[in-house]
C-alpha cells in the first residue's frame, strides 16, 4: 500500500522538477536576451560636469565658485570670444568670472579685465543685456564702489524684475551705502521670489547687520547644509565662523573655519579666520602659520593689518612693519585696479600711521558711501587725532539702533567707550567697554587688553544706595 502511494508522489515530484527546470531554462533565456539588449537599450552614465561647468553654474547663480573651475571657465570663454567676438553672452560670463577670481585671490588686476569684458558685452548687445549689467554691479561691489553698484544693479533690475540673482548685488550695494532699510526691503523681495542656500546666506548678512545674530547663525547653518558644491559650502562655513568669532564663541569659530578649509583648500578667508581665532586662544605659533598661509595666496590688506597687529601685540615691531608695508603696497595695487581700500587704510593710519591723514581719507569715504563701518572708522580716527567731541557723533552712528538696526560689534563698542572716557562720560564709558568685552573678550590682540585696562581703571559703578523717604519727598 505504501509503495502504491509512493508512485504517484514520485511522479508528482518528477513533474514538479520538470516544470521548475523548464521555467529556469526559459528564465535564463529571457535574462540572456535582456543582457544582450541592455547595452543597446540603456544609455551610458552621464559624465560628471567639468570644473568649468560647475564654475559656470556658480557664477550664473551668484554663489561662490572654486578657483580651478574659474580658471577653466575663463580659459573657455577667452577662446569663445576670440573665435566669436560678437558673442555678448560669453563676454558677460567672462567678465563675471574675472570678478569672482579677482575677489577670491584679492587680486585687483582682474578688475580692469572684467570691466573691459562686461562693457564689450554691452557694446555688442546694448539693449536687454541683464547679465552684463549685473556683472558690472558685482564688479562695483568687489571694488567697494557702492554708488556704482547701486546704479548698475537697479538698471539690471528694471530690465528683469524677477531675476532673483540681481537682488543680492543690490543688498550689498545698499549696505555699503548705509541704506539699511532699503537692504531689508530688497531682501524681503528676494525671499518672495526665490529660496535656497544663496538666499539664506544673504539673509544672514542682513540679520547680522540688524543685530539678529541667532537668526543669522541659523540661516548660515541652513545655507551650509543645503549647499551643493564644496566651494559654496566652504564659503558659508567661513561666514558662520566669522559670526561665531564676533560672538566670542572661539571653539565653534575654529571648527567652522577648519571645515571650510578642508572642503576648499583655496578658502583663504577661512585660513585668516583660523589665525584670528587661534591668536584669541593663545595659540600664537599656529595663528602666525595660518595668517602667513592665507597672505601667501590672498594678500588682502585686511589680513596684513591683522597680522601686523598680532606681531605688535607680541612685541615684534619689525615683523609688524613688514606687514604694514605689504598693506600699503596692496592698497596701491587696489587703486590701480580701480578698487577702493580707503577703509582699511584709514583704520591703519589711525592706529599706526598719521591719524590726521586717516581723518581726511575717511571723511571722503563717509561722504561717498556712509555705511556703519565707515562711521566707526572715522569716529576712531577723529578720536586718535584729538577730536573726541566730533568723534562721538560718528561712534553713536556706528553703535546705535539706527541706521543699521543694532549690530553688536565689540571693536565699535570699544571705540565708543574710549571716546566717552576721554570726554569724562565715565558711566557710559564703563558700560560700553564692558559690553565690548562681553560680546567678545578677544576681539583684538592689540586692543582687547587696552579695553580691559580702561574698564578696570574706571572701576565699579558707584553705589547710590536707596534714598530715604524724607529725601524722596523733598
Amino acid at each position: 500500500m505504501e509503495n502504491q502511494q509512493e508512485g504517484p508522489v514520485r511522479r508528482e515530484r518528477g513533474a514538479r522538477r520538470r516544470r521548475v527546470l523548464i521555467a529556469s531554462v526559459a528564465g535564463c533565456a529571457v535574462l540572456g536576451g535582456v543582457l544582450v539588449l541592455l547595452p543597446w537599450e540603456r544609455s551610458a552614465e552621464p559624465a560628471p560636469p567639468s570644473p568649468g561647468a560647475l564654475a559656470m553654474a556658480a557664477v550664473g547663480s551668484g554663489v561662490p565658485a572654486a578657483l580651478p573651475g574659474l580658471a577653466e571657465l575663463i580659459e573657455e570663454r577667452e577662446e569663445a570670444v576670440r573665435t566669436r567676438p560678437e558673442d555678448a553672452t560669453s563676454w558677460a560670463v567672462l567678465g563675471a568670472a574675472y570678478v569672482e577670481r579677482g575677489r577670491r585671490l584679492a587680486d585687483p588686476a582682474y578688475y580692469p579685465r572684467a570691466e573691459k569684458a562686461l562693457r564689450t558685452s554691452l557694446s555688442v548687445r546694448p539693449r536687454h543685456n541683464t547679465p552684463a549689467l549685473a556683472g558690472l554691479a558685482a564688479l562695483s561691489n568687489a571694488r567697494r564702489d557702492f554708488p556704482a553698484a547701486r546704479r548698475w544693479g537697479e538698471a539690471a533690475l528694471k530690465l528683469e524684475p524677477r531675476r532673483w540673482t540681481t537682488y543680492p548685488l543690490l543688498i550689498d550695494a545698499y549696505t555699503g551705502l548705509g541704506a539699511y532699510k532699503a537692504a531689508k526691503r530688497t531682501l524681503d523681495r528676494l525671499t518672495g521670489l526665490h529660496s535656497g542656500p544663496a538666499v539664506l546666506a544673504r539673509a544672514a548678512a542682513v540679520y547680522r547687520d540688524r543685530g539678529w545674530r541667532e537668526d543669522a547663525a541659523a540661516s548660515l547653518a541652513d545655507a551650509a547644509a543645503g549647499a551643493r558644491a564644496p566651494a559654496e559650502r566652504a564659503a558659508y562655513l567661513e561666514r558662520a565662523g566669522q559670526l561665531a568669532f564676533e560672538r566670542g564663541d572661539l571653539d565653534v569659530a575654529l571648527r567652522h573655519f577648519r571645515e571650510a578649509v578642508r572642503l576648499d583648500p583655496d578658502q583663504r578667508a577661512a585660513q585668516a579666520g583660523q589665525g584670528r581665532t587661534l591668536a584669541a586662544l593663545g595659540r600664537t605659533t599656529e595663528a602666525l602659520t595660518a595668517y602667513l598661509a592665507a597672505l601667501a595666496e590672498q594678500p588682502s590688506p585686511q589680513y596684513a593689518l591683522e597680522l601686523g597687529e598680532l606681531y605688535e601685540s607680541l612685541g615684534m615691531p619689525e615683523a609688524a612693519r613688514v606687514r604694514y608695508g605689504l598693506l600699503r603696497e596692496r592698497v596701491r595695487r587696489a587703486a590701480a585696479g580701480g578698487a577702493d581700500e580707503e577703509l582699511v587704510l584709514g583704520r591703519f593710519e589711525a592706529d599706526h600711521g598719521d591719524p590726521k591723514a586717516a581723518v581726511r581719507r575717511l571723511r571722503a569715504e563717509w561722504k561717498r558711501q556712509p555705511g556703519t563701518e565707515v562711521a566707526d572708522a572715522l569716529g576712531w580716527a577723529l578720536y586718535r587725532a584729538g577730536k573726541p567731541e566730533e568723534a562721538l557723533r560718528f561712534a553713536l552712528s556706528a553703535t546705535g539702533v539706527e541706521p543699521g538696526g543694532g549690530v553688536c560689534d565689540a571693536a565699535a563698542m570699544y571705540h565708543r567707550g574710549m571716546i566717552e572716557q576721554k570726554l569724562n562720560r565715565h558711566g557710559a564709558a564703563r558700560r560700553h567697554l564692558t559690553e565690548a568685552l562681553r560680546i567678545n573678550p578677544h576681539f583684538s590682540p592689540l586692543h582687547a587688553p587696552t579695553a580691559r585696562a580702561a574698564a578696570e581703571a574706571l572701576g565699579e559703578p558707584p553705589d547710590e544706595g536707596v534714598p530715604e523717604m524724607g529725601d524722596e519727598a523733598s
